[in-house]
């Protein structure tokens, strides 16, 4: 059975880098990397999520403007339309989702409020313990 979001948060932890629309593409890159993070979610201010902003972002607002554009505001170049998960969805349906629409990062939602952000790397961290207990589980049942 495949582990749930709930479980790889009660692992990782339910911290989350949060930023306002109004930061800057700069003071946000400075965020990203102070954290050693590859997005932080963007939340107004009743913390809401009103999206998130990526390196992805990042790297096309540079790639079109410039440096110039490390003057604009998150909110121009965040990624508005935001899929966010719950603590119930499963290892499995979250890869799905972010192999199919190419997302590397999921803010996970509780009773409509940020619990947590789960990024590509937890899910395959996640994936191989499971594959790992497998393999034990086949090897003790062998060896009897």
């Amino acid at each position: 059975m495949s582990a749930t979001v709930r479980s790889m948060l009660e692992e990782k932890g339910r911290n989350v880098v949060t930023i306002a629309p109004d930061t800057t593409l700069a003071d946000a890159a400075r965020i990203l990397e102070e954290n050693h993070i590859g997005a932080a979610v963007v939340c107004d201010a009743k913390g809401n999520i009103a999206g998130i902003f990526t390196e992805r972002d990042l790297v096309r607002a540079v790639g079109r403007s410039g440096s110039i554009s490390l003057s604009q505001s998150v909110a121009a170049v965040m990624t508005k339309n935001v899929h966010c998960c719950s603590e119930e969805t499963t290892v499995n349906e979250l890869m799905e989702v972010m192999t199919g629409r190419r997302f590397r990062h999921v803010p996970v939602e509780k009773d409509g409020k940020l619990a947590g952000i789960i990024s590509i790397g937890d899910v395959v961290k996640s994936r191989i313990r499971d594959i790992e207990t497998e393999a034990e589980q086949i090897k003790a049942y062998i060896a009897g």
